[in-house]
Parts: structure tokens; C-alpha cells; sequence
């Protein structure tokens, strides 16, 4: 699920910094697979629960991977929503912070990758190091924001600057999921929230 998850992240920063609209269908598709992971492993979850009465130590893992991958799932319909937006953006001229968007939009990645590996690898320091990456995600949504919000002299419709408040915050709020599935892999090795 992560996998599907990352590789729709990816395709969906390619339609919005590259303008690779073929792109889309793939993530309609991918999104629909990622849902049913979804389905699957919290059904999974709440099956071990049910019928296993699991230990204090094993259900602090079954609930924190029933929020994990509500985490995942949301990343795959941002990626979903930001392919749509690419798709309206793609008949406006490029604005001017489209490049610093998609550096926020590589950390956002880095931050997922690195949340994946932290899951896989059942690393409990991985929700600081994420969490250090999440602080520049949010400065650069803020730092954008001014920018967007404080646009003067608009020529023509207002539309392309509302999609680009719409793409930042949707990176800012994957970036929140990462963090949040570090985290959650943080207390699932050591119990204690971070």
C-alpha cells in the first residue's frame, strides 16, 4: 500500500510540475487500489481484535496500524486531488512559485519515503528525523502563502491562484500524514507518544 501510495505522489508532482497529464488515469487507478488495501488491512485489524482479544503490546500495534493506514490513504486521494487541480492549472500561464512548490513537494516525498522505510524497518527515531523535515514543509507553505495571498494587480480570473493555495496546503497536509505515520511508528516500537 505504501508503494501504491509513493508511486501516486510521484506521478501526481509529475502532472503538476511537469505537465505530464497522461499521468492521471494511472492515478485514478492506483487510488482505487490503494482504497482497497485500505478496506482490507482495517478490516484485517478489526478481525485481530475481535477474535484474538490481542495483549496490551499487540493491540497498541493493531490500533496504531488502523491510523497508519488511514494516514496512507489520505496521502493517495491528496495525490488524486492534486492531478485534478494539474489538470486545471494546465491552461494558465505558469506562475512564478511553481518552483518553490515543487521543492515543497520533493521534501513532502522525502518525508513519505522516509516514514515507509521507518515502518519497515520498525525505526523508532524515525518520527524526529520526519518531523525535523515536516518544520521546512511548513515554512515553505507559509512562505508561499504570502506570496499567493498577497498578490496584487491580478490580471484576468483569480481561479490559477486559489488551485495554488489548494496545492500547497494539500502538500502541507501530506506532509502532516507522514509525520503522523513516522510517529505512529515511533509509539508502535517504544509506547510512548511522540
Amino acid at each position: 500500500m505504501g508503494t501504491l501510495v509513493e508511486e501516486s505522489f510521484r506521478l501526481s508532482h509529475q502532472a503538476l510540475f511537469e505537465q505530464n497529464l497522461d499521468v492521471v488515469v494511472k492515478i485514478s487507478e492506483l487510488d482505487r487500489q490503494i482504497d482497497r488495501y485500505y478496506r482490507q488491512i482495517e478490516l484485517d485489524c478489526s478481525t485481530l481484535m475481535t477474535l484474538q482479544s490481542p495483549v496490551a503490546q499487540d493491540l497498541r500495534l493493531l490500533s496504531a496500524f488502523m491510523q497508519l493506514v488511514r494516514d496512507l490513504e489520505r496521502i493517495g486521494d491528496y495525490a488524486q486531488d492534486l492531478s485534478e487541480i494539474a489538470v486545471k492549472l494546465v491552461t494558465y500561464p505558469p506562475h512564478d512559485c511553481l518552483g518553490q512548490m515543487a521543492i515543497m513537494s520533493n521534501y513532502a516525498q522525502m518525508m513519505l519515503a522516509a516514514s515507509l522505510v521507518a515502518l519497515a524497518e520498525l525505526d523508532g527515531d524515525g518520527g524526529k528525523r520526519v518531523k525535523q523535515m515536516d518544520d521546512t514543509v511548513d515554512d515553505a507553505y507559509e512562505h508561499l502563502y504570502q506570496i499567493l495571498a498577497y498578490q496584487r494587480n491580478i490580471p484576468g480570473v483569480i481561479e490559477p491562484f486559489i488551485l495554488l493555495a489548494l496545492v500547497i496546503r494539500h502538500l502541507e497536509r501530506m506532509a502532516d500524514h507522514a509525520t503522523n505515520i513516522a510517529q505512529r511508528v515511533s509509539y508502535i516500537v517504544t509506547g510512548h507518544r511522540g
